[in-house]
């Protein structure tokens, strides 16, 4: 069993940074995708980024590549989401999964979910 936990949210003004963490138990940690999926009040839940499990593919929505970047540290049992840049449409609480031997993308299967992290942008 996985559990994450997201940290690294907060208040920011338009066209700052944050760099959000998904910190995992479990000793098998580097075989599972990643991927980081947001939800904004009203909204439905939107994809944002993922890395696969072997961490040699990483996947963007549209509206953040150039922006965002995923990257993991299997040393650490950690997966981070660099975001640049940021928008106020960027605000959502920010969620990571996990699924063993998944591939982080859209599609993937996520079986594990954090409680969640708010991202707020100011403008």
């Amino acid at each position: 069993q996985v559990q994450l936990v997201e940290s690294g949210g907060g208040l920011v003004q338009a066209g700052g940074s944050l760099r959000l963490s998904c910190a995992a138990s479990g000793r098998t940690f580097s075989s599972y995708g990643v991927g980081w999926i947001r939800q904004a009040p009203g909204e439905e839940r939107e994809f944002v980024a993922g890395i696969r499990w072997s961490g040699d593919s990483t996947y963007y929505a549209d509206s953040v590549k150039g922006r965002f970047i995923v990257s993991r540290d299997n040393a650490k049992n950690t997966v981070y989401l660099q975001m640049n840049s940021l928008k106020s449409d960027d605000t959502a609480v920010y969620y990571c999964a996990a699924g063993q031997y998944g591939s982080g993308s859209r599609s993937g299967r996520y079986d594990h979910w954090g409680q969640g992290t708010q991202v707020t942008v100011s403008s």
